[in-house]
């Protein structure tokens, strides 16, 4: 199985307001950006727009080095949040509506494809590509933003 490691972020200007993404995936000594926003979302579904995509882009199924800066992400595949909605029909245990279940629906779809393994880092850090991830879902949201 290929070992793929995968860097993303989301980006809001507003919250709701013009959102972006940007994921970076790095095979050996090949490396990929990729990058979109919407006109209107929210943080929380770039964060998750993000790692879809970046998912999405793989041909195979791989075992991934998943790095996120969103707690949001990582907490809810780590601590099995996300499976739990999903078991009580997208209910979270305070009896809400879980948010995003849409998106995470097709999360956990590609968790099961994939082997991953999540990493949080520390956001605006050392880690230069969590932080060209940040350029790249600014950049898009910046897009939206101008094209209101």
């Amino acid at each position: 199985m290929k070992q793929v490691t995968i860097y993303t972020d989301g980006a809001c200007s507003g919250n709701p307001g013009p959102g972006g993404w940007g994921a970076i995936l790095r095979y050996g000594e090949h490396e990929k950006e990729l990058s979109g926003g919407e006109a209107s979302t929210t943080n929380n579904r770039m964060e998750l727009t993000g790692v879809i995509a970046a998912l999405e882009a793989l041909k195979e199924p791989c075992e991934v080095e998943l790095y996120s800066d969103s707690k949001y992400v990582i907490d809810a595949l780590e601590k099995g949040w996300a499976q739990g909605w999903k078991r009580r029909g997208w209910i979270k245990p305070d009896k809400k509506p879980a948010l995003n279940a849409d998106l995470w629906q097709r999360l956990l779809e590609l968790c099961a494809y994939h082997t991953l393994r999540l990493h949080w880092v520390k956001g605006h850090a050392q880690n230069a590509y969590n932080n060209r991830c940040d350029q790249l879902a600014v950049a898009q949201s910046q897009r939206y933003k101008k094209s209101e």
